[in-house]
């Protein structure tokens, strides 16, 4: 199936989770896709498993920098001429989530890594796309950022709500320029994020939740859709959790 064949998609968090399942599903269906991630090691582990010769390539940056976001998307514009779809995925949550424990670093480091990256991210994509008349970015946020809740902690849930505050604005904005907008919120996902929650989950309860790959159908599903469709947002989540 070649349904994104000639699609250009910039996948953030491109090394494991979510990123990854995303970037070989978008590989799949005949998109040339780059990957993207502070870790270089990760990275070019991911992309040896991916195997798409020059469909993909890895670019290490630190998102949260607008200059090296900057140099991403050069790189990406000389490879391969555009950005079609930017996949906003890049996240991550602390331990220590209380208000009482939240320190003001790790403050700056959530909004920095979940929002500041997200906008820099869709700065230097949005020109190319509203010269084209035609994008689509999917912003990978949470249920976090549709119910706040203790579980994510106050910070992660903040800059999900950030997000998601941006990517509704931003299709409201440019609903008649061609370019879509779709915020994605995922519950309870088995990725290496987990490592981060205060009590970890078993065995038993990583089986219960939703895997990168469901997330990636997900994503794959809109990202296939035609031009006149736009989904705003969708929210998917494992069956055993609430949603309230």
């Amino acid at each position: 199936m070649t349904r994104l064949t000639n699609k250009t998609a910039l996948v953030t968090g491109g090394g494991s989770g979510i990123g990854l399942a995303v970037a070989r599903a978008f590989l799949e269906h005949g998109a040339c896709v780059a990957i993207t991630g502070r870790q270089e090691t990760r990275l070019r582990q991911a992309a040896e498993s991916l195997q798409a010769g020059d469909r993909l390539f890895f670019y290490p940056a630190d998102l949260a920098q607008l200059e090296q976001v900057k140099g991403l998307v050069n790189r990406i514009e000389q490879q391969w001429g555009s950005v079609d779809i930017l996949i906003n995925n890049a996240g991550l949550n602390v331990r220590e989530r209380t208000v009482r424990e939240l320190t003001p670093d790790n403050w700056r480091l959530l909004m920095r890594t979940n929002l500041d990256s997200a906008y820099y991210c869709i700065h230097a994509v949005l020109p190319g796309m509203l010269q084209r008349r035609d994008g689509l970015i999917i912003n990978i946020s949470s249920i976090a950022g549709k119910r706040a809740s203790p579980l994510g902690g106050a910070g992660y849930a903040a800059s999900k709500f950030g997000m998601s505050a941006l990517g509704l604005c931003l299709a409201a904005e440019e609903k008649d320029s061609g370019i879509r907008v779709c915020n994605i919120y995922p519950g309870e996902v088995d990725t290496p994020i987990l490592k981060h929650r205060p009590q970890p989950l078993t065995p038993e309860q990583r089986q219960k939740i939703l895997q990168p790959e469901d997330v990636a159908a997900a994503v794959l599903f809109v990202a296939t859709l035609p031009p006149r469709v736009s989904i705003p947002e969708l929210i998917i989540k494992p069956t055993s959790q609430f949603y309230l």
